[in-house]
């Protein structure tokens, strides 16, 4: 029996958001894969997956989401990970897995697919666009992402606040995802840089605790994991300035 793994993007968290052919995988796959963390509680993908599947056919793996310090611990987290969903494949052929955002962009999908590749001889592996946090929070805040000629930079702050730094430095708009945990420094590059007025954040985008706020109330708090920035050039030209 021939096997076949989708990464299927089911956006941020608002699950109008899932593309119609993301829909239609998720319903044609044998088994949906979410990931969960190890304390167990329900994801984002999952919460979205079950607006379009029966609860049965989604099974939760555990994945280290978040561990960064520990390597060993996470590789033996994703070989876990990795044989559970090669089992599935064996058992049913056909395999999705959900992951926010877009497959591509950030996912623990790329880490998953690697493994398969080498677990399972043959497996046809495939991806399903999704809608990223950035387009989301760009519609709910009226933000605009580029213009014309502008560049577009994205950076996990995860890779620390230098590397943010330096993209704020330069042309164009700037996304930073993962801030959450460190709102105080990307608070103060945006103030070094100028940014800071015309900047937006948000969190939960399309869930009933969803903030989507200005980056200037930002007052060194704390915000959840996943926070998405975007700090939009200045744009003094006019109309059709930066073509």
């Amino acid at each position: 029996m021939s096997s076949r793994l989708v990464g299927v993007g089911v956006g941020p968290g608002d699950p109008e958001l899932v593309t119609v052919k993301g829909v239609n995988a998720l319903r044609a796959a044998d088994v949906v894969v979410v990931p969960v963390m190890d304390t167990g509680e329900p994801g984002r993908a999952e919460a979205t997956v079950l607006h379009y599947v029966p609860a049965e056919k989604v099974v939760r793996v555990v994945f280290a989401l978040n561990e960064r310090t520990d390597r060993a611990r996470r590789e033996a987290a994703w070989d876990a990970a990795g044989q559970r969903v090669a089992e599935l494949l064996a058992a049913h052929g056909s395999v999705a897995f959900a992951t926010i955002g877009d497959p591509n962009v950030y996912s623990t999908f790329t880490y998953l697919a690697q493994t398969i590749a080498e677990l399972v001889p043959g497996v046809s592996v495939e991806t399903v666009p999704g809608i990223t946090a950035m387009q989301d929070l760009a519609a709910r805040s009226g933000a605009v992402l580029t213009e014309g000629t502008e560049p577009l930079t994205l950076v996990p702050v995860t890779a620390g606040s230098a590397v943010l730094k330096e993209a704020l430095a330069g042309p164009g708009t700037v996304v930073a995802y993962k801030f959450g945990r460190q709102a105080a420094e990307v608070a103060e590059a945006l103030r070094e840089t100028g940014r800071l007025g015309d900047a937006v954040w948000g969190s939960a985008l399309g869930l009933p605790e969803e903030s989507v706020r200005s980056a200037a109330e930002l007052d060194g708090t704390p915000l959840p994991y996943l926070s998405t920035l975007i700090a939009p050039p200045r744009r003094d030209g006019g109309r059709g300035g930066k073509l």
